[in-house]
């Protein structure tokens, strides 16, 4: 039984991408171009701002424009950080067991903390998890194990006592990297990374409930 869990941020805990597509289409419409359909930016959610600029503007950080680009989605972002942000459904049942069993849970995410803070705050969630640890927070992120295990040492549990959960193949090896059991969630913003069956994960989800049962 695990004594901790630990959740990724964007495509796990919470469906982030309505609100980043927002800041994405925004800034689409100031370069004077029409908007992307949703559909064909959520997959790319959880490669970040790299992720949503390539797939909604065709540029990576080798472009000219790139940095200006990258300050000016990020402004937009922070304007409408949880509008329509939601908890995964299920999620909250998960949540509550985890309070009720006496288990800490957090948040380790890419995302910096000037933006994953005030999300868990807006969900209702910052009183009641353990930490979270940003992209931002230590030197290095993941998939690096750092940030995972600095989580473990925030909740006062041993890593190898712990589970991460994730949609990334980075958050599987930075789980296991940190000596954590780890999980796939195949709900999430899979993108274009390989198949979820190749990522190496103990275990693979298609809805946040069928969590309680590797607990």
């Amino acid at each position: 039984m695990a004594d901790a869990v630990f959740f990724d941020l964007d495509g796990t805990l919470a469906d982030t991408a309505p609100d980043l597509a927002v800041a994405l289409n925004q800034l689409r419409a100031e370069l004077g171009l029409p908007p992307c359909r949703f559909e064909s930016l959520r997959p790319f959610v959880s490669q970040g701002t790299r992720g949503m600029l390539s797939a909604g503007l065709g540029i990576l950080p080798d472009h000219a424009e790139y940095a200006p680009l990258f300050d000016r989605f990020l402004s937009l972002y922070a304007g409408n950080l949880c509008v329509h942000t939601r908890l995964f459904t299920g999620m909250e049942v998960v949540l509550d067991a985890l309070d009720e069993r006496g288990l800490p849970w957090g948040v380790v995410t890419n995302k910096a903390e000037r933006f994953a803070r005030p999300i868990i705050t807006a969900l209702g969630l910052d009183g009641r998890c353990a930490c979270v640890v940003g992209g931002d927070t230590l030197t290095r992120r993941k998939p690096f194990p750092d940030p995972l295990l600095h989580a473990a040492d925030l909740a006062r549990v041993a890593p190898t006592r712990s589970l991460y959960v994730g949609d990334d193949p980075r958050d599987i090896t930075a789980g296991r990297a940190a000596g954590m059991q780890t999980v796939g969630v195949r709900y999430g913003y899979l993108g274009s990374n390989p198949a979820i069956d190749t990522w190496g994960a103990d275990a693979l989800i298609s809805h946040p409930e069928e969590l309680l049962a590797h607990l």
